[in-house]
């Protein structure tokens, strides 16, 4: 299930956005589609489109459960070597939220089964010149 947050401005302080211009339903369905298309790459040790998705620049940055990368080089080294998931990877809680028309963040947990560990996984999204890509990516687990 994919969430869209509710962020009325009621309480959130003087600088509030105004209402309507976070979660923008277009760019929440875009974006929406490519981390289905990143996760169905996960679960598939799809390489090739995990790099894709991941902007190709040195500021990339993805922060792993127990490593972390500088860099597409870096990421695309990484991935090469650890190209997917373990089975039965399920995600809940999802939420996609679209700050602005080329910028988006998704919030979801994963687990696995057999796992009493909960995952958290953040991704920035950015709509550059060739489609959307990951800049930041921050994967971690905790007990459960």
């Amino acid at each position: 299930m994919t969430r869209t947050a509710d962020l009325s401005a009621a309480g959130a302080g003087a600088h509030a956005p105004a209402a309507g211009s976070l979660d923008l339903p277009e760019v929440t369905a875009e974006v929406t589609a490519v981390f289905e298309r990143y996760e169905t790459a996960l679960r598939e040790a799809d390489v090739a489109v995990l790099t894709e998705l991941f902007w190709a620049d040195p500021r990339c940055v993805r922060y792993g459960v127990a490593d972390r990368q500088y860099g597409d080089a870096e990421i695309a080294e990484w991935r090469r070597a650890n190209p997917g998931v373990p089975p039965g990877r399920t995600l809940s809680g999802t939420v996609v939220l679209a700050t602005s028309p080329t910028t988006a963040v998704v919030s979801t947990l994963f687990g696995y089964p057999g796992s009493p560990a909960e995952g958290r996984q953040t991704q920035t999204w950015v709509r550059l010149p060739e489609g959307w890509r990951i800049v930041a990516a921050h994967v971690s687990e905790v007990g459960a």
